[in-house]
């Protein structure tokens, strides 16, 4: 006999709709709508829709994520209610402010800028490290993926190639349990970290719960993925020739698809601290990986590291300002190379913040010293993880308040201002002529892009080319 959920499976996916957001699960709410986006201003019988449960239950996260998938907020109820009327009913203001100043009644009226790298397929899912049960079953569960490394690179393969007209399409080769279990019987010679869940919503999860609550199987339907570096992997290589490791590092990581390039960011990142810092940095004795392999402690029993919190037993992120500088009149830019870029490429300019260092100082220190060039106001645009091992390059805008440039030769080797026409000419025929700038997936790209778009609307050159500037959104 049918059953219930086979004959109305739509209508059964919008009660797990809704049943999320009344709850707060805006990582489900947000998996869902991704297979299901007409979703989002499905309504029960009695009118009411997501964005109501979530705004009655006082979950910003899920109101947010709603309002980011286009939701309407002007949908009422039977009982002639709004979203914005609930939460005001029930008293949570936030709520309330929020959805009474989206713009055009549909979005929030910022949008955060999305860089290679900083997409990812995984909710980390933090709390789950130190459950050392919980990581012990899921490493060994079928339905568990790993990513393998060895010395930092990832393992791919590849489709397309020689016989095929498209450019060859590169993923990663996504291992189970049994394709690794003869590196996880070698304890000491291979590193593993925990990187988190799938955030994507499986169909056939729903069709498996035959109708019920998923929270009733929540555990099996966590697919958990885990990051294994190896010493070696020859033997494995001549089994399967069409699997390779992914090196060097640049450019052949940003041939990944966008979001299993973050998931490289976080493991790369990781493992490259443990391989750098195979001991405790306080006294020097062995350590022990803990907490999905998130911290390292030291063995020694009377190492003061082991009391309190210490920076040294997590992994660390290095701070780099990146910036595009901005000429005075507005129709310059300022963009350097050193001498180990590929000839004829010039890029922003960018150095470490310092301890003690705001990010606008270290905008201002960076350009002065590289460049002679004195900086005025400095604004943050977004960031973008880089794990060359560990970078966090935090990309900036910065307006010039000198123009004589002065470089140092020990710092870079060249810089020099671009008008915007040549710029704009490298962006549509790329590295065609004198010169060219980093691919898109680099965030040096995306200010360069952006400073086109601030000042567009005052130059006549942009008018004209503002539907070819799109193409490289």
């Amino acid at each position: 006999m049918m059953t219930d959920f086979e004959k109305n499976p739509r209508q059964d996916v919008i009660s797990q709709l809704h049943h999320f957001a009344a709850v707060g699960d805006a990582a489900r709410v947000k998996a869902l709508l991704s297979y299901s986006p007409s979703l989002v201003n499905a309504a029960t019988d009695n009118g009411w829709t997501a964005l109501m449960y979530g705004a009655r239950n006082g979950h910003l996260e899920v109101v947010q994520v709603l309002l980011e998938e286009g939701c309407d907020r002007s949908i009422v109820n039977k009982s002639r209610q709004t979203a914005l009327d609930i939460a005001k009913f029930w008293g949570y203001k936030h709520i309330a402010n929020l959805l009474a100043n989206v713009k055009g009644g549909q979005r929030p009226n910022f949008k955060e800028c999305e860089n290679y790298f900083g997409l990812t397929l995984l909710d980390r899912r933090s709390d789950k490290r130190t459950d050392s049960k919980w990581l012990s079953q899921k490493q060994s569960h079928p339905t568990t993926v790993y990513i393998l490394f060895s010395n930092l690179s990832p393992l791919v393969t590849s489709s397309g190639g020689i016989e095929s007209s498209q450019q060859p399409e590169v993923k990663l080769c996504r291992l189970s349990y049994k394709d690794v279990e003869q590196w996880m019987k070698q304890t000491e010679e291979v590193t593993l970290v925990f990187l988190g869940v799938e955030l994507q919503f499986h169909m056939n999860l729903l069709s498996a719960c035959n109708g019920k609550v998923l929270q009733e199987v929540e555990e099996d339907g966590l697919v958990a993925w885990f990051a294994l570096s190896v010493n070696s992997a020859e033997k494995y290589k001549q089994e399967h020739e069409d699997h390779y490791f992914l090196h060097p590092p640049m450019p052949a990581l940003l041939q990944l698809p966008e979001k299993e390039a973050g998931v490289v960011a976080q493991a790369r990142s990781v493992l490259a601290w443990h391989s750098h810092y195979r001991f405790c940095p306080t006294c020097g004795s062995a350590t022990k990986i803990v907490e999905g392999g998130y911290k390292k402690t030291c063995l020694k029993e009377d190492c003061p590291s082991l009391q309190g919190v210490h920076n040294t037993s997590y992994p660390r992120v290095d701070p780099v300002v990146i910036m595009q500088v901005i000429h005075p009149d507005g129709n310059h830019c300022l963009l350097g190379r050193q001498k180990r870029f590929p000839p004829g490429m010039f890029t922003c300019l960018a150095g470490f913040v310092e301890p003690g260092e705001t990010i606008e100082d270290a905008v201002r220190r960076e350009v002065e010293e590289e460049a002679g060039i004195k900086i005025g106001q400095v604004q943050y645009v977004s960031c973008q993880p880089w794990p060359m091992p560990s970078s966090l390059m935090i990309g900036c805008l910065a307006v010039a308040v000198s123009t004589e440039i002065k470089v140092d030769k020990n710092e870079i080797e060249d810089a020099c201002w671009f008008t915007r026409e040549q710029v704009m000419e490298v962006l549509i025929k790329g590295n065609q002529r004198s010169f060219f700038v980093p691919p898109s997936q680099a965030i040096a790209h995306q200010l360069i892009k952006k400073v086109l778009h601030r000042e567009g609307n005052k130059h006549p050159l942009f008018k004209k080319t503002n539907l070819i500037i799109l193409i490289f959104k």
